[in-house]
């Protein structure tokens, strides 16, 4: 059976992708991948490119977990949110090669990184998750705060406003898009790049810019977990 996350280590960069469905969901499957994986990344000391599958990175949580039961979609999304802190403080540059659609979790790890290439095309990119009854959670907005803009924000967290790739960069979900055939070797010319830079300073200046913004998530994580997971119909 083919993981579910694929590791692919060259020499100054890995390939992580993740290969889950139709909707390349995230689940705890998915989470235990990630890790694991980035863990390898750590230890071989590689700049990391995350992808999906042709069409889409990700839809986001399991729907499944997620509708299980308020404990079930709690531990997923708790589990979720503490992945994007870590790849927030991650020591190696994490760059995203976002191969079309990114919803809800999907998009929050395009917040997550350090760098995020789309592709051109009729693709959705946002958090949808008001308009699907999911009151949002604290982490959720403590990392789009982070990275979104105050009109943005709103638009993006309040309003469920979903936007194609060229609006995605104007929002903060992307830094740029290319043509599908150019997207890995764009995150490769870009993983290289990102080789160069000196890696003790580049963990030490990231923890600085966003050491405020780490310790708000954290804090809020910790919120979550004291409180419930609100979906609503």
């Amino acid at each position: 059976m083919e993981p579910l996350v694929s590791y692919q280590s060259e020499e100054s960069y890995a390939i992580i992708a993740i290969k889950n469905g139709k909707a390349n969901a995230i689940s705890h499957q998915v989470i235990e991948g990630l890790n694991a994986s980035l863990d390898k990344a750590e230890q071989e000391n590689k700049v990391v490119i995350l992808t999906g599958q042709n069409g889409i990175f990700s839809a986001g949580f399991d729907l499944k977990v997620m509708k299980k039961s308020p404990e079930s979609a709690k531990e997923l999304v708790t589990k979720g949110s503490q992945l994007s802190l870590r790849m927030l403080s991650f020591p190696k540059p994490i760059i995203i090669a976002c191969n079309g659609h990114a919803i809800a979790k999907g998009a929050f790890l395009l917040l997550s990184v350090d760098y995020r290439i789309g592709v051109e095309g009729d693709f959705k990119i946002g958090l949808n998750e008001v308009m699907i009854g999911m009151t949002m959670h604290n982490a959720g907005i403590a990392i789009a705060k982070s990275r979104l803009s105050e009109v943005y924000l709103n638009r993006s967290v309040n309003n469920a406003e979903i936007f194609n790739p060229i609006d995605a960069v104007k929002a903060g979900f992307l830094d740029l898009n290319v043509p599908e055939t150019h997207l890995l070797p764009t995150a490769i010319k870009v993983a290289m790049m990102f080789s160069k830079l000196n890696k003790k300073a580049h963990v030490e200046t990231k923890l600085k810019v966003r050491k405020l913004h780490l310790e708000v998530l954290a804090n809020a994580i910790e919120l979550d977990l004291a409180g419930e997971i609100s979906l609503n119909d």
